[in-house]
C-alpha cells in the first residue's frame, strides 16, 4: 500500500553535510506514493547539487527568490498552496534561528511564512550547536507554535564528536511524514465525495443544468484529506482546481454521475453527496442542434437514480451525508430527506441567502441526524466545510463505536 499516495511534499534543503540524506528522504516519498518537489538555500547547493533533487524528483529545484520567471507567477505562493506539508531536512542551526525570528530572507524562508499547512523540521547541526541556549530556545519558540521538530539523533558526527544532533535517518523521518496524514479525525478512512452540478443534454449544443458551482464540494473534499481521509471526487462540470491529494473523477451527466458513485461506493467508508444531481434528463437527445422554426417544443422528461438513496440502501451501506438546498421550510424538508432517503446525516442551506449559497465563497448550514442538529453560521466555505467535517467525523465514530 502507497501510504503517501496523491500526498504533495515540499522538501526543503538547508545547508549541511546531512543534506545527502535528503536525496534519499525523497526517494523513500515517491516510493509511498507522493509528489515531492524540492527548495534548496543557497549553502545547501554548495553540499548537493539541485541537478541531483531534478533527476530523482523529475521537476524542477527551486533555490531563488528572486528568479524572474518564478516570481511572476508569485512562485513562493504558489509553492506553499500546493504543498500538503512542508518537510525541512536537514534543518540547520542558521536557518532555524531565522524562521524563529520571522525572517524571509531567502526562498524557502519565504515560503514556510507563506503557507498554513503543517511544518516539519528535522535538526541538523553540531552537538555543541544543538547544546547551545539560543538553539534550545528557538527550538522551543517554535515547537509552541505548532511546528514538529524530529530529532535530533544521537551518534557519531561529521566532524568527528558523539552526541545529539544527528539528522533522523530518512526511513525514519519518512514514517513520521506517514504518521502525520494517519492522525486525523478521518485518519484511515475511504471519503467518497460527489459535487458541482450535471449537464443533461437535449441536444449537442444545448443542455438542462443548474446553478451548483461545486465550490462547497470541492472545499469539503480538501477538509476530508486534511483531517486523513484518503478522498476520491466524482464532479459534474466545474472550474475548480482539483483539491491536493484528491482523486478526481470527471462527469458530465447524472447517469455518468450515478454509475462513477455506485462503482465505487462498496469500497468506501464514508459517502458525501454534495452535488446538485438533475432530478430529470431529456429521454429523446437531438443528434443535431435543434432548430428555432417553432413558438413551442416540448421535452420529455424522465427521472434520474436518486444516487445518494440508492447509496444509503445498499447491502454494504457507508456512512451517507447528504445536501438539501432549500429556498423555504428549510429544517423541514431537510428533516422529510433525511427519513425519505434512510441517510445519516444532511447539511442544508437556504439558497438565495444574502452573500451565500451559489457561486458565493461563504455559506450557512444546518446540520442535522437522528436526534440532533448543530447550526453553523454563515462563514467561508473553507472554514465552513472543516467544522462540518469534524461533525460528520464525531457522528460516524460514534456509529461505529456503539
Amino acid at each position: 500500500m502507497k501510504k503517501l499516495k496523491n500526498r504533495r511534499i515540499l522538501l526543503g534543503v538547508t545547508g549541511g553535510i546531512a543534506a545527502y540524506k535528503a536525496a534519499e528522504l525523497l526517494r523513500q516519498c515517491q516510493v509511498l506514493g507522493a509528489e515531492v518537489r524540492v527548495v534548496m538555500t543557497p549553502s545547501a547547493t554548495e553540499f548537493v547539487t539541485p541537478l541531483t533533487f531534478q533527476a530523482l524528483s523529475g521537476l524542477p529545484v527551486h533555490t531563488q527568490l528572486l528568479d524572474a520567471e518564478q516570481e511572476a507567477g508569485m512562485g513562493h505562493i504558489n509553492l506553499a498552496k500546493w504543498a500538503d506539508v512542508i518537510v525541512v531536512a536537514p534543518a540547520s542551526a542558521n536557518f532555524i534561528a531565522r524562521l524563529a525570528s520571522g525572517l524571509a530572507n531567502d526562498l524557502l524562508t519565504t515560503v514556510v511564512l507563506a503557507s498554513e499547512k503543517k511544518l516539519m523540521l528535522a535538526p541538523a547541526m553540531n552537538r555543541v550547536m544543538y547544546e547551545d541556549q539560543n538553539t534550545r530556545d528557538n527550538l522551543s519558540k517554535l515547537e509552541q507554535r505548532g511546528v514538529a521538530i524530529l530529532g535530533p539523533d544521537s551518534g557519531l558526527q561529521a566532524c568527528g564528536d558523539i552526541g545529539f544532533g544527528r539528522m533522523l535517518e530518512p526511513a525514519e523521518l519518512a514514517q513520521n511524514i506517514v504518521d502525520y496524514f494517519n492522525t486525523g479525525e478521518l485518519a484511515g478512512l475511504k471519503v467518497l465525495l460527489s459535487a458541482g452540478p450535471t449537464r443533461e443534454a437535449i441536444d449537442p449544443v444545448r443542455y438542462i443544468s443548474n446553478h451548483s458551482s461545486g465550490k462547497m464540494g470541492f472545499a469539503v473534499a480538501q477538509a476530508c484529506v486534511e483531517a486523513g481521509a484518503q478522498v476520491t471526487l466524482v464532479t459534474g462540470p466545474v472550474q475548480l482546481e482539483t483539491p491536493s491529494a484528491v482523486e478526481r473523477i470527471d462527469v458530465v451527466s447524472a447517469d455518468e454521475m450515478a454509475q462513477a458513485v455506485l462503482d465505487r461506493a462498496k469500497s468506501t467508508d464514508i459517502f458525501i453527496a454534495s452535488a446538485a444531481v438533475a432530478d430529470y434528463t431529456p429521454i429523446d437527445v437531438s443528434d443535431n442542434k435543434v432548430k428555432k422554426n417553432k413558438s413551442e417544443i416540448q421535452l420529455s422528461l424522465r427521472k434520474t437514480t436518486d444516487i445518494l438513496q440508492t447509496v444509503a440502501n445498499s447491502v454494504t451501506k457507508p456512512f451517507c451525508v447528504g445536501f438539501a438546498a432549500e429556498t423555504e421550510k428549510l429544517e423541514e424538508y431537510a428533516r422529510h430527506k433525511l427519513q425519505q432517503k434512510n441517510i445519516d446525516m444532511i447539511a442544508a442551506n437556504l439558497v438565495g441567502m444574502e452573500g451565500g449559497g451559489f457561486n458565493s465563497d461563504v455559506n450557512a448550514l444546518t446540520v442535522l441526524w437522528q436526534g440532533g442538529a448543530y447550526q453553523l453560521e454563515s462563514m467561508q466555505k473553507s472554514m465552513l466545510a472543516k467544522k462540518l467535517v469534524t461533525l460528520i467525523a464525531n457522528r460516524f465514530h460514534e456509529k461505529n463505536t456503539t
